[in-house]
């Protein structure tokens, strides 16, 4: 199995952009679907962005209109999220979570579809 540690969270003004950055210890991260997600203050933990284990297909929720891309290395286990155009309402804390192989055809899109998440990177941005 694998365990994400996320990176690269911070303070960034409006407009602003980001990278966060999730490595995923542990042994075969290519055969991992993996995933970016958010929890707002007093919000629900909500999809943004997903990769499959190949890494050609992705996903994200309509709110990220085309602001953010999701990458991934498997040579360093690495899967990153790149986030520009930051807004107030990006403010959260953002997780990366790793569903384990086989190999699935769509990019999960809910927490309960991953079995490994990291601890989570503050992301907050003002106005």
């Amino acid at each position: 199995q694998v365990q994400p540690v996320e990176s690269g969270g911070g303070l960034v003004q409006a407009g602003g952009s980001l990278r966060l950055s999730c490595v995923a210890f542990g042994r075969n991260f290519r055969d991992y679907s993996m995933g970016w997600f958010r929890q707002p203050p007093g919000k629900e933990r909500e999809f943004v962005a997903g990769i499959l284990c190949i890494g050609v297909t992705t996903n994200y929720r309509d709110f990220v209109g085309g602001r953010f891309t999701i990458a991934r290395d498997n040579a360093k286990s690495t899967v990153y999220l790149q986030m520009t155009s930051l807004r107030p309402e990006d403010t959260a804390v953002y997780y990366c979570a790793a569903r384990a192989p086989p190999t699935i055809q769509a990019v999960p899109t809910f927490p309960h579809e991953y079995q490994h998440w990291g601890q989570g990177t503050q992301v907050t941005v003002s106005s």
